[in-house]
């Protein structure tokens, strides 16, 4: 007997055997497919496809045989064999090998033969502009489609719209040549998860790019950077993208608020609005993003207001960064409420470059997770808290460029993470000990320093003391280390940068530290009192810097390995010749200063190989010789100064063939002859051939071909002609010295032209002053050499020559002129009445000339003038009392003058009789009647001047006559309103 349950066990074996034969059957087709090939339709068109892409690097040489599956770049199912994925990526994009793997050519239509593909990646190659293929837009079962940084040409095809199954788009900076979009395409892409248009120009986009995006409820990611947006919407109906959680929308040109929708998407782990011209303050608002991890607001320099307390609340953040904004607040408040989170994971804080004041409170030390502090170039104040010790975990600490001061605290020494310490440009007071470095052994950069000569801050530190960590970096300046070497750099062998700069050292180098198995990248210890030899010991790594500058050391110069590119030995006892295999030895030089010690003899002709030199400065030595005629071997030659030597000879013509070249400074030597055409220097700065016996006459080139030109000095020269008129184009000179020559003839009337005399010359354009050299101008009554200052002098010099002539009413136009020399001339006639227009004028030296009259009243305005010399003229009349004349006391100032009368020369102005003029019988001499009758005469005829000079022009000129009684009546009417609005405030206030 059957039981009643056997039906329903007899079905149930039957489902479970049907069940494991499909589970086999299926076992054996999957073991199949594996072997499966691809279709030949599909091969074909990926040979196709191959026959219109140019590969330059062979890439593709793997699509031959019968699988296409097997081919490089090429996915296939399984189980159906189709082609799923086609991933044609230069991986290599980087550099010179990356543009020899790139792709280009153009894409055939045969793709959509390949109707099964779910992903096609053609980024990081060069298609030279093609258009991006319409026909993409009909492989409708794309998931993935990236064709970043491929250089295709037009517009985003509309057809994009039809790929409704897109997961992933990466369309950035695909453009060969930037042209504008719109997003029409864009609303239809619903599965949408991650965009990135990155350097897509969406201008035409305009105010509609933010509803259009928030028409992707599924987004999960979004990027547009440099796309230049310049609209950000503040209010948003609805929020359809709140899933959103990657969001940069930065180097775009908003010119807005951060807007309060923003402030709604709660899952955002990533902000990034960094160069994006927002401002404003930061809103309490910040606080409902929880999630946030990445805040990066960085470079948004209108920015402003303090931190919101809102902000301290987000315990999941990980990262922040604000700098280069203008934040104003304390970050007391913020850090404070930052602590107040029990379960703070915060790791890294950067609000860096920003404006923020107050003191680093000691609650700092609460955030026990934190990873990176970088509070770098705001303006806080105090020192850094002593609670800092509790961060175990931070591993950079930069808090450089403030205002903070007092002492550095020992519990820094606690930081056994710390990897980086910066901070430099502050003013620390007190001793470093070597309790501040006890637990540091991670440290491998250092930077404490300071801009400026003062030393404050002292390293107390035992000559034994072996520390705890192994730098790769050490800069340390203005702080003192000395006087004697520092011991504890002996075990330093991981050493790639050292500077030790103005760090009151005087001692010799110890020979263990020349023999130091590293290789620098920099080695700089300059301005110390280093003596000794200096050997060639050192290794140095590509691109190397030496600055050994104003030490002591002595010896010949000393040549490293070819690596260096910049040497500085300047103002030290270094003797000899320059080695004539400098070259050969360092040919990788750019900047070479050894100026200021006892070198001797030529020039080297090998110097001329220096083939990327861009900076020779070999000035204040003893050299001898002619200038070598190698110039066109360097063209990229920017600096020259071969000033204060014993050079003859002429200037070579190859020297004339250096385009690049702006500052040519060859003083105070013995070279000759006629300067040659100087048509090539178009880009001088500072042309200064003085102290020389150069002859013949200015060349015209000059002033035709320099138009940047700042400085122009050809003082104590032999050159003869008159000061060619060109010169007047030069309207950026502020320094003009042609003096101790035999020029004649006038000076030119176009001088009034030199505009930079007319307006303040300040150190914002640093490539115009970035090396000033060190020059000698004649001021005050004496010579002054100016360095680092030299931008700020405004000199014109034509002193000791055969000018003649009058001086220009144009001179009294430089009106930011401070020195105005042309003594020891021929010129004649009157100072001119506007002299007293130099309104900067601190020297006017116009001695040994032939000027006549009176000295205009109109000095008496020169407040900043305190060198005046007006001696050996024909100047007469009364010498003036008011203002700065008061303080000019000296009567050799104006001794040579037989006219002149009055303080403070002996010669009064009424005469020197010893019995007065009798009087008349009214009282007063014939002299005091004389003026009376004079002073009114002078009255009676400037009145009727004056008088019918104005009323007489409006009685005849009807034009005038309505502008002028319209002018009054303006007036009128406004000096009415005045006295009512008063009279309203006073009637309110009552």
């Amino acid at each position: 007997m059957v039981p009643r349950s056997a039906p329903i066990q007899l079905f149930s074996l039957i489902i479970l055997s049907g069940f494991l034969f499909f589970e086999t059957t299926k076992l054996g087709f999957c073991s199949a497919d594996r072997n499966v090939a691809c279709k030949e339709t599909k091969r074909k068109a990926l040979l196709e496809l191959k026959a219109g892409l140019t590969d330059p690097s062979g890439r593709l040489s793997s699509w031959v045989g019968e699988d296409c599956c097997k081919w490089s770049g090429v996915g296939c199912n399984n189980v159906t064999g189709r082609v799923t994925t086609l991933n044609l990526r230069n991986e290599f994009s980087d550099g010179e090998d990356g543009t020899l793997l790139a792709f280009g050519g153009v894409i055939n239509p045969s793709l959509l033969v390949l109707k099964d593909l779910i992903r096609l990646d053609l980024s990081m190659n060069n298609f030279e502009g093609v258009r991006i293929p319409n026909f993409i837009g009909s492989l409708e079962k794309l998931e993935y489609l990236n064709l970043s940084s491929a250089s295709f040409g037009g517009v985003i095809p509309q057809s994009f719209g039809n790929l409704s199954r897109l997961l992933s788009l990466d369309l950035s900076y695909y453009l060969f040549e930037s042209i504008a979009n719109d997003l029409r395409w864009l609303p239809t892409l619903s599965s949408l998860k991650y965009l990135n248009l990155g350097g897509v120009d969406l201008s035409k986009a305009k105010s509609r790019w933010l509803p259009t995006v928030n028409m992707l409820p599924s987004l999960v990611e979004l990027h547009l950077p440099s796309c230049g947006l310049s609209v950000l919407p503040l209010t948003l109906p609805s929020m359809n993208f709140a899933s959103l959680s990657v969001l940069d929308l930065s180097n775009n040109d908003f010119n807005s608020t951060l807007p309060p929708w923003l402030f709604n998407l709660t899952k955002l782990v990533t902000l990034e609005m960094h160069s994006a011209n927002l401002h404003g303050a930061l809103p309490e608002t910040f606080g409902s993003l929880t999630s946030l991890r990445t805040l990066d607001l960085s470079e948004n320099s209108n920015i402003e207001g303090p931190l919101p307390r809102s902000l301290g609340m987000l315990c999941s953040l990980q990262t922040v960064n604000l700098p280069i904004n203008k934040f104003t607040g304390e970050i007391t408040d913020f850090v404070d409420s930052l602590s107040a989170c029990t379960n703070s994971s915060l790791e890294k804080l950067d609000l860096g470059y920003n404006r923020l004041t107050g003191k680093l409170p000691d609650s700092l030390g609460n955030l026990k997770s934190l990873r990176f502090l970088i509070l770098r170039f705001n303006s806080f104040q105090g020192s850094i808290p002593k609670s800092i010790g509790k961060l175990k975990s931070l591993e950079r600490l930069y808090i450089s460029n403030n205002q903070m001061s007092g002492s550095i605290p020992e519990g820094l020494g606690q930081l056994s993470s710390l990897a980086a310490l910066d901070i430099s440009e502050n003013t620390w007071e007190g001793s470093i000990t070597e309790a501040h470095f006890m637990k540091l052994g991670s440290l491998t950069d250092v930077s404490i320093y300071k801009n400026s000569p003062n030393i404050s801050l002292v390293f107390d530190i035992s000559s034994d003391w072996i520390p705890p960590f192994k730098l790769r970096y050490l800069n340390i300046r203005s702080c003192q280390l000395g006087p004697k070497f520092p011991t504890w750099l002996r075990n330093q062998t991981e050493l790639v940068t050292l500077v030790l700069n103005n760090a009151r050292i005087s001692d010799t180098i110890p020979q263990w530290f020349w023999q130091l198995d590293f290789q620098l990248d920099q080695l700089d210890v300059a301005y110390n009192q280093l003596s000794g030899r200096v050997p060639n010991s050192l290794r140095f790594i590509s691109p190397g810097t030496v600055d050994l500058s104003t030490n002591r050391f002595e010896g010949p110069l000393p040549l490293w390995s070819s690596n260096i590119t910049m040497l500085y030995l300047r103002d030290n006892l270094f003797s000899g010749p320059i080695p004539r295999d400098i070259s050969e030895v360092m040919p990788s030089l750019t900047d070479l200063d050894i100026s200021r010690n006892s070198l001797n003899g030529s020039i080297p002709l090998s110097m001329g190989n220096l083939s990327q030199l861009t900076t020779m400065v070999i000035s204040n030595n003893l050299l001898t010789g002619e200038i070598p005629n190698f110039w066109d071997s360097i063209p990229s030659l920017y600096i020259l100064d071969v000033s204060n030597n014993s050079l003859s000879g002429s200037i070579p013509r190859s020297l004339t063939s250096l385009t690049l070249l702006r500052f040519l400074i060859l003083s105070s030597n013995h070279l000759s002859g006629k300067l040659p055409s100087m048509k090539n220097f178009t880009d001088m700065r500072s042309l200064d051939l003085g102290e020389n016996n150069f002859s013949g006459a200015i060349p015209a080139s000059i002033g035709e071909s320099m138009p940047s030109l700042l400085i122009l000095r050809l003082r104590l020269n032999l050159f003869r002609g008159s000061i060619p008129s060109q010169l007047c184009g030069l309207s950026n000179l502020h320094i003009l010295d042609l003096s101790h020559n035999n020029l004649s003839g006038n000076v030119p009337r176009c001088i009034g032209n030199l505009t930079g005399f007319r307006s303040d010359l300040t150190n914002k354009d640093t490539d115009d002053y970035l090396y000033q050299g060190r020059l000698k101008v004649v001021a005050k009554g004496r010579v002054l050499e100016y360095n680092t200052i030299l931008y700020l002098v405004n000199s014109v010099d034509l002193s000791d020559n055969n000018l003649s002539g009058e001086m220009p009413v144009g001179l009294a136009c430089l009106t930011r002129l401070g020195t105005l020399n042309l003594s020891m001339n021929h010129l004649i006639g009157n100072i001119p009445a506007k002299i007293g227009d130099l309104e900067r004028i601190e020297t006017l030296d116009l001695s040994s000339n032939k000027f006549s009259g009176l000295i205009p009243q109109s000095m008496v305005s020169l407040t900043f003038l305190n060198h005046l010399n007006l001696s050996y003229n024909n100047l007469s009349g009364k010498i003036p009392t008011s203002n700065q004349f008061e303080t000019f006391i000296d009567p050799s100032i104006y001794e040579g003058n037989a006219g002149l009368c009055g303080h403070p020369l002996p010669t009064d102005c009424q005469g020197n009789k010893e019995t007065p003029p009798a009087p008349s019988a009214d009282g007063e001499d014939d002299d005091g009647k004389s003026d009376r009758l004079w002073f009114i005469f002078s009255v009676v005829i400037g009145f009727c001047f004056g008088f019918w000079g104005v009323f007489g022009t409006l009685a005849v000129k009807k034009s005038w006559r309505y502008a002028y009684f319209c002018f009054v009546d303006k007036v009128k009417y406004a000096v009415l309103d005045f006295f009512s609005a008063i009279a309203t405030y006073l009637q309110k206030r009552s």
